[in-house]
Parts: C-alpha cells; sequence; structure tokens
C-alpha cells in the first residue's frame, strides 16, 4: 500500500514526502532594509527605509491514509517616508493527499507566491502580483499486473491574480498515465493529457492536447527522468483563432556526487500560457505578463551545492530560458549564474556572501539587451538558541540600451528572528 501511494505521488506532486513527518514549526522575523533608490529608478533617486515584520509557518504529517505538507511565510512591511503604501508578502505551498481506498484518492495543492509582472522593470511593488494557483482532483490508479500500472486523474484548476488587469483562469485537466516497469531500476510509459482554460480577463480559449513518452533511470547515486513528445494548442479569442503545435518534453537528472555534493540539472519545453504553474515549477522562469497571450517555453536550471569539513558551503545555479509568443514575433531570452557562499566564522557566528548576474534579450525590440549585477554580503550572529540577529548590505545595478531601465541601489538590511517552536 505505501508502496503504491509513494509512486502516485512522485508522478503528480513531487516534493511531498510520505517517509519523514516534522513537527510544526512557527519562526518569526522583524527586519529593517534602507535603500538609497527604493524606486530602482535612472533618475531622481529616492531613499527610504522599509520595516518588515514576517512569520513562517512549516508542518507536514505522518505518513497514513491522509498526508499534507505545509510550507509558508508572510510578511509585511511599511516604508518610512511612504514611497509605497504597504505591502503584504507572501509565499505558501500546500501539498496533500487523502486515500479513500486502494485504487482512489484526493489530491489537493495549493501554490501562493509574489511574481514579477514584467522584468523589464525592477523587482518593486508597484511591478509585483500575487499569483494564487489551487487544483484539486481525483486519482484512479490500479495494476493490470505486477509490472504495470494504470493512472487516471482529473483536475480542476483555478488560477487568480492580486491584479485584476492580469489574467485570471479557470481549467479542468484529464490525464492517463501508463507506467511500465521493466527492471527495479528503469520505468517508461506513456502519459496523455487534455486541458482546457478559460482565461476571464481576456475572454481567451485555451485548449491543450499533449501525448508524450516518459521514462525514469535510478542508479546507485544518480536518478533520470524526462518525457518526449508533442503538444497542440488551440487558442480562441473573440477576433481571432490560433493553432500551434510543437515538440515538448521535459529532463531531469539529480546526481550524488560525493556524500557532500550534489547536482540537480532540469530542462523544460512546453507550450502553455501565463496561468500554469510553470513559473512555480522552474523558479528562475519570469512569466511576461503583460503579454497575455500563449507561449512556447524553454527553460534550463543546474545547481550544484558543496559542502565542507568546516562547516561552510557553496552553491552555484545557472539557468537559461526562451520564451517565444506564439500571437506576434517577440521572443524573450533570458539568462544568468548565481553563486552562494556560507562559512562559520566562529560557535554563533556565520558569514554569507552571494553574486548574482541576468541577461535580458527582449527579441523583436530596439534597444532590448540588459544586464543585471546583485551583490551581498552579511554575518548572523546566534543570540540564544532560538534567538538569531542579522545582518547584510548589497548592491544592485542594471546597464541597458534603454536608459530608462537603468539603476544602481545600494543598501542594508538589520534584522532580529526567533524560532517559536
Amino acid at each position: 500500500m505505501v508502496e503504491r501511494k509513494v509512486l502516485v505521488l512522485a508522478i503528480a506532486t513531487t516534493g511531498l514526502s510520505t517517509a519523514v513527518a516534522e513537527p510544526l514549526r512557527i519562526d518569526g522575523s522583524l527586519e529593517g532594509r534602507f535603500s538609497d533608490n527604493v524606486e530602482l529608478s535612472a533618475s531622481d533617486e529616492t531613499s527610504d527605509l522599509e520595516t518588515r515584520a514576517t512569520i513562517g509557518i512549516g508542518y507536514r504529517t505522518d505518513p497514513g491514509r491522509c498526508i499534507a505538507d505545509l510550507s509558508s511565510r508572510f510578511g509585511y512591511g511599511y516604508w518610512i517616508d511612504d514611497t509605497y503604501d504597504p505591502e503584504v508578502y507572501s509565499n505558501m505551498t500546500f501539498l496533500g493527499d487523502c486515500e479513500i481506498n486502494d485504487n482512489l484518492s484526493w489530491e489537493l495543492t495549493d501554490y501562493l507566491r509574489d511574481v514579477t509582472q514584467d522584468s523589464r522593470a525592477g523587482d518593486t511593488p508597484e511591478n509585483r502580483t500575487r499569483k494564487n494557483l489551487f487544483r484539486t482532483g481525483p486519482v484512479l490508479s490500479f495494476r493490470p499486473s505486477s509490472v504495470d500500472e494504470l493512472v487516471f486523474r482529473a483536475s480542476y484548476e483555478q488560477t487568480d491574480y492580486s491584479e485584476p488587469v492580469e489574467p485570471d483562469s479557470e481549467r479542468y485537466i484529464a490525464s492517463a498515465a501508463w507506467n511500465h516497469l521493466f527492471s527495479p531500476t528503469l520505468t517508461a510509459g506513456l502519459f496523455a493529457e487534455a486541458d482546457r482554460a478559460e482565461l476571464d480577463t481576456v475572454g481567451e480559449d485555451v485548449d491543450r492536447d499533449t501525448l508524450t513518452a516518459t521514462f525514469s533511470k535510478q542508479w546507485v547515486a544518480t536518478r533520470l527522468s524526462g518525457s518526449l513528445g508533442v503538444s497542440q494548442l488551440e487558442s480562441r479569442r473573440p477576433n481571432s483563432e490560433s493553432e500551434n503545435e510543437g515538440v515538448v518534453g521535459s529532463l531531469r537528472l539529480e546526481r550524488e556526487i560525493n556524500p557532500t555534493t550534489m547536482l540537480t540539472v532540469a530542462a523544460n519545453r512546453e507550450l502553455t500560457d501565463q496561468t500554469t504553474d510553470l513559473d512555480i515549477r522552474i523558479g528562475s522562469f519570469v512569466f511576461n505578463l503583460e503579454q497575455t497571450e500563449p507561449v512556447e517555453v524553454t527553460a534550463f536550471r543546474a545547481t550544484l551545492d558543496k559542502g565542507f569539513s568546516d562547516g561552510s558551503s557553496v552553491g552555484l545555479t545557472g539557468y537559461g530560458s526562451q520564451t517565444d509568443y506564439l500571437l506576434s514575433d517577440l521572443t524573450d531570452y533570458r539568462s544568468g549564474v548565481n553563486a552562494r557562499y556560507r562559512r562559520p566564522v566562529t560557535e554563533y557566528m556565520g558569514f554569507n556572501a552571494g553574486l548574482g548576474w541576468d541577461f535580458y534579450d527582449y527579441g523583436g525590440e530596439t534597444d532590448s539587451n540588459d544586464h543585471v549585477l546583485d551583490l551581498r554580503v552579511g554575518l548572523d550572529y546566534q543570540l540564544s538558541r532560538k534567538l538569531t540577529a542579522n545582518g547584510s548590505i548589497g548592491h544592485e545595478r542594471r546597464e541597458s540600451e534603454t536608459a530608462s531601465r537603468e539603476y544602481d541601489e545600494n543598501w542594508i538590511l538589520l534584522g532580529l528572528s526567533y524560532q517559536f517552536r
């Protein structure tokens, strides 16, 4: 019974663990962040101090007929000189699965994120919106033989943006999957999905049908999985219709190079729209919400994490993406690298640093290239078993062929965090 559920969840809700329960975790923080260019403007720079209070809640149930995994963080910030109105920050992931009988279960997921509306502008409250993606539905699975599994899924999905101009949607998804166990370490099969969406704001219907071949291979220290197939997307608006087909697929590699070094590589190619969960599944990808039309997205992301015997750690992430807008000639390119370093200075003090570089190319536009450099260093000090003080300084610089998009920002942050339980 447990083995069947683990396989189904691995396909449906990657990341929901059925093995290890975690008690309720509650932490809070209070931070002050001063910026000499809080609006990230090219001229007439404005300084202001933001004070932000944040609470984090996490919980994972014991394995059983019903399992749930919650990770969330909510905050409230205000600016001393009222550069912006008070801002609410939100980040939540909820994954749930309840077994009705041996073959039938019910899934529920909810993702809440603050997302950027347009990568052409800086990450300010005026360029953010809140995205809530809720999905629920039944899953029917059974085994025709000891090496075959059939999984049928029906889902209702609703996407809401906090800004009224963004495209909210309702969609209905039906899928069928066949998985065959060729060996204890190799599984392959077929996956078919029909997706019907209604985008409220723009009055658009988007129908997508997908058929792919899937596989998963496990070695001692490596796991490789992926899919390859075709997808057809039809978009209907009040005054126009379009139909697009393309090759779609995914690839994910997880490699434990040694006990302290982990490599993760993921690649995706999809026909989709701005109300799906693609930007949630691929953290470095940003939808341009100013363009409300179907897109073809190719995205790549690789992460290397390394730990050392002295307690220090280093991480390196590289990514790239290409977004083709199917109803116009626009193509957006984005790539970048991000490096992270942390090491203990004393028993109670730690040092951390980060460096990020992003490149944007808005194809089809004149003067379309942007570069963003982000540098930060900080210290944290454990005042007690539950109380930690932290401070950091940073600099962000954007260079662009369009002068109005350029900016320089220097900032400093001081804060306290407390682990309630």
